[in-house]
């Protein structure tokens, strides 16, 4: 009996320290947001608006097939920049790379200080042919109604370009002299990668031995109901994006009639394949930007939920189950796994002697190109199918602590007050994943509040964009010129 009061004792003990340890990480988690620095000054809508919605009709449309791209309409639209912001044009050193990327540089009166740089793009996505018609406004008209600027490329990505110029446009009418150099860079591919653009820019800065100390480009946005438990809106800026790969899986054999198959034909072999990926898939993690996304959103949860992200030590893997569920969520902790197309087969009654699978991969950072092709060839145990991959690994993950996190931080708030800002993993890509290479932090940020119908928009139909938004994006802009001037 003694015995047994003891181990109650101790097991009562350890339960209430327990619940004191637990109660108290959850009661002294400190917000992470800054108090907002509200943006003051005047800003000319009428132009801005008038802006957007003619460089909306220029269709700089990127094609796989680059010899379908209308390069005199994008010699058009850098005509028309020059047109619509003289200030800019006249203050600031213009460089083309490969006659169509874009090199703004805005000289800053601190040479001791690393630039920061601005990117976004100006190329668009084609509107799927046959759709033209389901459009409220047609897609290249740039028209202004109902408080909405419509078009394509009023999300993805002229806004970016434009905001930007804007942005500093009306910093120059104000003197507003940066005190450490500003490179803005457009490219016009990044729809299709950036090889053209993005990157020969970098291959050019690198040629001259410009280092930044951070880039911000697109990627995340201000969203609503993002977040389990967390009833404001949370702004998230990519700190990394997941590399892209795709898996190629086939077998070859002898086929035959169909009256005569063996147990375990070709297609069945490569359809067991991909069954079996897709019941196991990649091993789930809560770490990197997932784990640092809920630090940044933990203190601004309910408390129940709060409890359980204060304590991952104790309930990841609770937390983990419950991303799990859902498949935005899901991306955030694990590599993930998507067949896309599958070949085999010509007719009815005949085996395919081939038969292949193609798989897309997003990766995590961290996972390499080849441990996921080790993980694919483990997981299916069959050492007649061919796995072959190509494709690129994750991009770097920036600093979260760094002054330059906290710019951005800084700035999103100061233009939407009530909106969470946290890091998170970007799934798409973005021409952010080519500065790595020249700039100790790269960020993906549209400084636009959007609802997961503007989000499908984006290279859907109905592309458009609030006048709200886009007036709050040219002032954030304005704001990171100059937060990031405050900092050494």
């Amino acid at each position: 009996m003694k015995k047994l009061k003891l181990s109650l004792m101790i097991i009562g003990s350890l339960l209430l320290v327990f619940i004191i340890v637990t109660m108290f990480n959850a009661l002294t988690l400190e917000s992470r947001q800054p108090s907002p620095d509200y943006f003051n000054g005047m800003i000319q809508e009428d132009h801005a608006i008038n802006t957007l919605s003619k460089a909306v009709q220029f269709k700089t449309i990127s094609y796989q097939d680059r010899s379908k791209m209308d390069l005199d309409e994008f010699d058009r639209f850098i005509s028309f920049l020059k047109e619509s912001f003289p200030i800019v044009h006249e203050e600031l050193e213009l460089e083309k790379v490969n006659g169509h990327a874009l090199v703004y540089k805005w000289n800053g009166t601190d040479s001791t200080k690393l630039p920061i740089g601005l990117t976004s793009h100006y190329d668009v996505v084609p509107v799927l042919e046959g759709t033209e018609d389901n459009w409220e406004h047609p897609p290249f008209s740039g028209t202004v109604a109902d408080g909405k600027i419509w078009g394509r490329g009023t999300l993805d990505d002229k806004i970016g370009v434009i905001g930007i110029l804007e942005a500093v446009e009306h910093l120059l009418k104000e003197n507003y002299q940066p005190s450490r150099d500003i490179y803005l860079m457009f490219g016009h591919d990044e729809e299709i990668g950036g090889d053209e653009g993005a990157a020969l820019i970098v291959k050019t800065l690198n040629g001259k031995g410009i280092k930044f100390d951070f880039v911000l480009d697109e990627g995340g946005a201000i969203v609503e109901n993002m977040v389990p438990g967390v009833n404001k809106p949370v702004g998230v800026v990519g700190v990394s994006e997941k590399g892209s790969a795709t898996a190629e899986l086939s077998i070859e054999g002898s086929g035959g009639h169909s009256s005569q198959p063996k147990n375990r034909t070709n297609i069945g072999r490569i359809a067991g394949a991909i069954a079996k990926l897709e019941e196991t898939q990649f091993p789930a993690d809560l770490q990197g930007p997932g784990e640092e996304l809920f630090e940044f959103v933990a203190p601004e949860m309910s408390f129940g939920m709060k409890y359980v992200f204060a304590n991952k030590f104790v309930f990841e893997p609770v937390i983990e189950k419950i991303l799990l569920q859902q498949p935005a969520s899901a991306a955030l902790i694990r590599t993930t796994i998507a067949p896309t197309i599958f070949q085999a087969g010509e007719q009815y009654n005949a085996l395919p002697e081939k038969a292949l699978a193609i798989v897309n991969l997003r990766l995590m950072p961290g996972d390499s190109l080849k441990e996921v092709k080790e993980y694919i060839e483990e997981t299916i145990g069959d050492d007649e199918i061919k796995v072959t991959i190509q494709g690129s690994e994750a991009s770097g993950v920036s600093d979260v602590d760094s002054w330059h996190f906290k710019t951005i931080q800084q700035s999103a708030r100061n233009v939407y007050d009530e909106a969470v800002i946290a890091p998170y993993l970007m799934f798409a890509g973005s021409d952010a994943k080519h500065y790595d290479s020249i700039a100790e932090n790269t960020y993906r940020f549209l400084p636009v509040q959007l609802t997961s119908e503007d989000l499908n928009r984006m290279h859907g139909t109905n592309e458009h964009i609030s006048i709200d938004n886009y007036m709050k994006a040219i002032i954030f802009y304005m704001e990171v010129i100059r937060e990031a001037d405050k900092k050494q």
